[in-house]
C-alpha cells in the first residue's frame, strides 16, 4: 500500500510564493495582519498546515478571486 505524504503549504504554494504579497492577502480576504498569514504559512501555530478548514476554503476563494483580478486586467490591456 501506498502511503501519501502530504505536501506543506508552502510546498503547494511554491510555485507562486515570490509573486504574491501575503500581507495583502490576509489584510484583504481575512482582515488579518501579515505575521498571522505567515505563522499559518509556516505551520507554527499548531494545526496541520496552519489553517482551519474554514480557513483554507477562504484562502482557496482568495486565490481564485486574485487569479480572476489578474485575468481581468490582463484582458483589458490595450
Amino acid at each position: 500500500m501506498e502511503k501519501h505524504t502530504r505536501l506543506s503549504t508552502r510546498q503547494q504554494l511554491a510555485d507562486i510564493a515570490l509573486d504574491v504579497t501575503w500581507a495583502k492577502i490576509a489584510n484583504r480576504y481575512f482582515g488579518k495582519s501579515a505575521s498571522w498569514i505567515y505563522s499559518k504559512l509556516n505551520e507554527t501555530d499548531g494545526n496541520p498546515g496552519g489553517f482551519t478548514e474554514e480557513e483554507k476554503e477562504q484562502f482557496r476563494g482568495a486565490l481564485y478571486d486574485l487569479a480572476d483580478r489578474i485575468r481581468r486586467t490582463a484582458d483589458r490591456l490595450e
